[in-house]
Parts: C-alpha cells; structure tokens; sequence
C-alpha cells in the first residue's frame, strides 16, 4: 500500500474527502518525523513504537575486493510493533 491507497482508505472509512485525509496523514508523518528529529520517542500504545538508534563506527569490508573499510558512526529510525499489531498480524 503506497501513500494514495492509504489516503483514499482513510478517506473511505471517516468519510472525510480525500483532500482532508491528505492532509492529516502528512501532518501525522510530519509530527512522527519531528519528533524523532528532536530526540524522543514516539509511542502509539496498541500499534508500536518509533525511535532513534544510534549506530557506532565500525570497520567493515568490500565484499568484492575484501578490502577494510571505516563505516562511520550514524543515527537510524526504527520502528518497533507492538503487542496488539503483532497478535493481529500472527492470527
């Protein structure tokens, strides 16, 4: 499901217009997305959980030339399921 699907199901089951489901879907997106930007957490009981994980430096290698290589330490959005969406899912 892409982001239209998504818009025109959203707009299908409240009966809102497809235009207004648009909107609070991005607004939803964008609020997830900033707060992450700013370092919390975000937890929407029953569904899951996004977060910020922190990945070190470490040394890898080119799988075609076996050669070392510095991968740089970064910063990862992750999402974690929870409960409820995972029972659903495994039913």
């Amino acid at each position: 499901m892409n982001k239209a699907e998504l818009t025109n199901a959203v707009a299908e089951k409240t009966g809102q217009t497809k235009k207004v489901s648009d909107e609070v879907i991005t607004a939803v997106f964008d609020v997830i997305r900033d707060s992450l930007v700013g370092g919390e957490k975000v937890q929407l009981v029953g569904f899951g959980s996004f977060e910020v994980k922190h990945r070190e430096a470490r040394v890898g290698r080119n799988p075609k030339t076996r050669e070392s290589i510095s991968i740089p330490a970064s910063k990862s959005p992750v999402f974690k399921p929870g409960k409820q969406l995972k029972d659903s899912v495994n039913k």
